[in-house]
C-alpha cells in the first residue's frame, strides 16, 4: 500500500514536471507579433544590407517573429548607432556593422558619444581582409617588384582608400614605415570611386575589402598583391598574405557583427546571440556568405570581441597619431 501510494506521488510529480518542460518550451517558441528591427549600417544593396537580409530570414524562423531590415548609411555608422540608441531599449532594434564602427570611425569623425558605451558586439557574423590592389598597367607582378617599383620612383605611387583615418588609409601607412616607401594616399568616398580610378590607372593602387574587389580581381579589372588575413582566403587562393612575405604588421581583419545596446537584459542578449550562432551554423548560410568574399564569423564571445576592438581601436589611433591626423 505505502510502496503503491509513493509510486503515485512519484508518477503525478514527473507528469507535473514534464507538463511544465512542454509549457516553457511552446512559451520559448510561441510566435511573437512585435517586430525585430534590424538597422543595417550601410547603403541600400550593399554587403552590410545583404548579410542583414540573410541574417533576418534565419531569424525570422528561429525567434517566430517578424523580422524586417532598414538600411542606415551616413557617417561611418555613427547615424544607425544614433537610431538604434533613440530605439526602445528591448531587444526589438537591433544593428548590424562592421568593426570599423567602434575601431576606426571615432578617429575619423568627431562624435558626440563613446561608441564603446553605446553599443556592445552580440555576434560576429562575417569576416574577412583587406587586399592590396593594382592598376593591371602596373608592370610589378607580385608585393616584392612593387616595393621595389615604388623605391625606383620615389614620391611618384600613390595609393588610394574608402575613407581617409580607416584601415585602408592605415595599412598604406603601416607598409610604408614596414617596407621604407614613400607610398602617397588619396582618400576616397567610397570603394567604388576608388576602384574606377585603380581600372583607369589614375591611381595605381588601392587597400579595399575583398567583397568589393574580388569580382573585379576575377574579371581581370585589377591585379592583386596580397590579402591582410592570418591565412589565405579560400576566395583567392592564390593571393599570398602579408605575413607570409614578411610584413606581419599589415595583419588585419575586418568583422561584421550583430550589435545591441549594453543596457538590454542579459536573457535577451541571450536569446539573440543563440538565435543568431544558429542561423550562422546553417550550410545555406555560409554558402552565401562564400558567394559575396565572406568568411562565416567565428563564435567569439562578447567580451573577446569587445577586447579585440579596443586593441584595434589603440592600434589605428596609434598610427593615425603618428601622421597628426585630426578627425572632421
Amino acid at each position: 500500500m505505502t510502496i503503491l501510494f509513493h509510486r503515485r506521488r512519484l508518477g503525478a510529480a514527473l507528469a507535473a514536471a514534464f507538463a511544465v518542460l512542454i509549457a516553457s518550451s511552446a512559451f520559448a517558441q510561441a510566435p511573437s507579433d512585435k517586430v525585430l528591427r534590424i538597422i543595417a549600417a550601410g547603403v541600400p544593396g550593399g554587403t552590410i544590407d545583404v548579410v542583414s537580409r540573410l541574417l533576418a530570414d534565419g531569424l525570422q524562423k528561429e525567434l517566430n517573429q517578424p523580422v524586417i531590415v532598414e538600411a542606415k548609411p551616413g557617417a561611418g555608422g555613427a547615424l544607425a548607432v544614433n537610431d538604434l540608441m533613440q530605439a526602445p531599449h528591448d531587444g526589438n532594434t537591433v544593428l548590424v556593422a562592421v568593426n570599423s564602427l567602434v575601431s576606426e570611425i571615432p578617429h575619423v569623425v568627431k562624435l558626440r558619444f563613446d561608441m564603446f558605451k553605446e553599443v556592445k558586439p552580440l555576434a560576429e557574423l562575417a569576416r574577412g581582409g583587406l587586399v592590396l590592389v593594382g592598376s593591371p598597367s602596373l608592370p610589378a607582378k607580385n608585393l616584392p617588384e612593387l616595393i621595389a617599383y615604388v623605391k625606383a620612383n620615389p614620391g611618384k605611387v600613390n595609393y588610394a582608400s574608402y575613407s581617409a583615418g580607416t584601415l585602408s588609409h592605415v595599412m598604406g601607412l603601416q607598409l610604408n614605415k614596414a617596407a621604407g616607401i614613400d607610398l602617397s594616399h588619396v582618400g576616397y568616398k567610397g570603394s567604388t570611386p576608388g576602384l574606377t580610378d585603380v581600372m583607369g590607372g589614375h591611381v595605381p593602387l588601392m587597400f579595399d575589402a575583398m567583397t568589393t574587389s574580388v569580382p573585379l580581381i576575377r574579371a581581370g579589372k585589377i591585379k592583386p598583391f596580397a590579402v591582410s588575413l592570418p591565412q589565405r582566403s579560400p576566395n583567392l587562393p592564390d593571393v599570398p598574405t602579408f605575413t607570409e612575405l614578411g610584413y606581419p604588421q599589415l595583419e588585419a581583419l575586418a568583422w561584421m557583427g550583430l550589435w545591441v545596446t549594453p543596457d538590454l537584459p542579459a536573457a535577451t542578449q541571450t536569446r539573440l546571440r543563440e538565435a543568431t550562432l544558429k542561423v550562422l551554423a546553417q550550410p545555406a548560410t555560409r554558402e552565401r556568405l562564400k558567394e559575396i568574399s565572406l568568411d562565416v564569423g567565428q563564435p567569439r564571445t562578447p567580451d573577446a570581441m569587445a577586447q579585440s576592438l579596443r586593441a584595434d581601436y589603440e592600434r589605428v589611433g596609434a598610427v593615425l597619431k603618428s601622421i597628426n591626423f585630426k578627425p572632421e
